[in-house]
């Protein structure tokens, strides 16, 4: 699909592709639940600048986010763009202290609180090998002990230790963050996260859950990681919930 002509609004022709990725990427959460309100977080750093980063305007349902109207802040929360609107601070020091500390492994980042993750993030085990995607994830998610709303700068560092070398850290009590280096890598771990969440919840309630073995997880990964370079890192994925998305409403390109 053709991307939209960008309209007069002051930015590099590289800001403006990733503020419309970043709309659309909203967007498709808004189609696939996963919104809540007004709240959370999607956040993509700005193409050659320095610690500047979107983030979706507080106030603004997911479906209401556009290209134009992401807010552009830096590290320290100062809005240096020309959105009007004002930023949660919950979602800014935790999405900030990742953009500033992590570099390019944490160009794109979301948190959400969908039921299925809020709940495995409440299971005093995470995220247990009993199905297909939850065997992609086993030993690389890092897990955090809930603190309270997210709004304290001292923190961070805690998030940071907690992450480790993984790209996602599951708040415990609260929800995930996922990251990665492009938008699409983080929609597609997302998505894949999501499935393992929701499978587990759903295997759970049945009862006792058959465990997969260590050392079927292990060929499992070794595997699914000779497959991933045919999805272009996500890239096909995300491509098609746009056309998705696209079909019902593209203001989110203007």
């Amino acid at each position: 699909m053709a991307t939209q002509m960008q309209p007069k609004f002051e930015c590099s022709e590289e800001e403006w592709k990733v503020r419309q990725d970043l709309a659309a990427c909203y967007r498709i959460f808004d189609h696939l639940g996963w919104g809540e309100s007004i709240y959370n977080h999607i956040s993509v750093a700005v193409p050659g600048e320095k610690d500047t980063f979107l983030i979706n305007p507080f106030g603004l349902l997911y479906d209401e986010v556009t290209a134009s109207n992401l807010v552009k802040i830096d590290v320290e929360g100062n809005n240096v763009g020309q959105s009007q609107y004002m930023v949660n601070k919950a979602g800014f020091t935790q999405h900030a202290h990742f953009h500033k500390h992590l570099g390019e492994r944490a160009t794109a980042i979301c948190h959400v609180h969908t039921t299925a993750t809020m709940a495995v993030c409440s299971h005093k085990n995470g995220l247990l090998p009993t199905n297909f995607y939850a065997c992609n994830f086993q030993g690389q998610i890092g897990y955090h002990d809930f603190e309270g709303v997210t709004v304290r700068a001292e923190e961070g560092d805690r998030l940071v230790e907690n992450l480790g070398e993984h790209s996602i850290l599951m708040l415990r009590n609260h929800g995930p963050v996922v990251m990665d280096k492009t938008i699409p890598g983080m929609f597609v771990k997302m998505w894949a996260l999501q499935r393992a969440c929701e499978i587990q919840v759903a295997t759970l309630s049945q009862g006792e859950p058959n465990i997969v073995r260590q050392e079927v997880v292990d060929v499992h990964q070794r595997d699914l990681s000779t497959m991933q370079t045919q999805g272009g890192a996500g890239l096909f994925d995300f491509e098609a919930w746009k056309r998705r998305v696209s079909k019902i409403d593209d203001s989110w390109k203007s």
